[in-house]
């Protein structure tokens, strides 16, 4: 398996990871009897539960990318170049969660920006 494989699968972990923080977070304030009923009504979560929940979704949107940007370099060809940007990515994502949670202002940013950049590269590499 091509590193960039390897770091998909762990990406793919800390969404599960992101969910169950998600649960939590989302029980502790709303409740359990409104988790376990049908969502008719949308549960608007507020404050920290609400972040966790806004960069669990955050991580879905950006996830997707990076599976392409994946499979593309592990069709393409692997190189150290697209492995350490598969790297970055990945300790982008795993800074984000804090720097949304606690509003790390302007860090969250950049943070998020360095992620969308190695995926980017990672696409590239293997475009050229």
């Amino acid at each position: 398996m091509t590193p960039e494989l390897i770091v998909l699968a762990l990406a793919a972990l800390l969404q599960v990871a992101q969910i169950a923080m998600y649960s939590v977070a989302g029980q502790s304030q709303a409740g359990t009897k409104a988790a376990l009923r049908p969502r008719d009504d949308k549960i608007e979560l507020t404050g920290k539960p609400g972040r966790i929940q806004r960069a669990m979704n955050n991580h879905f949107e950006g996830l997707l990318l990076f599976a392409i940007a994946a499979l593309l370099t592990a069709q393409a060809g692997s190189t150290g170049f697209t492995a350490i940007c598969a790297w970055v990515y990945l300790l982008a994502r795993v800074l984000y969660i804090p720097a949304y949670v606690f509003g790390w202002v302007p860090w969250r940013s950049y943070i998020w920006l360095t992620g969308l950049a190695a995926t980017t590269l990672m696409i590239l590499a293997a475009l050229f």
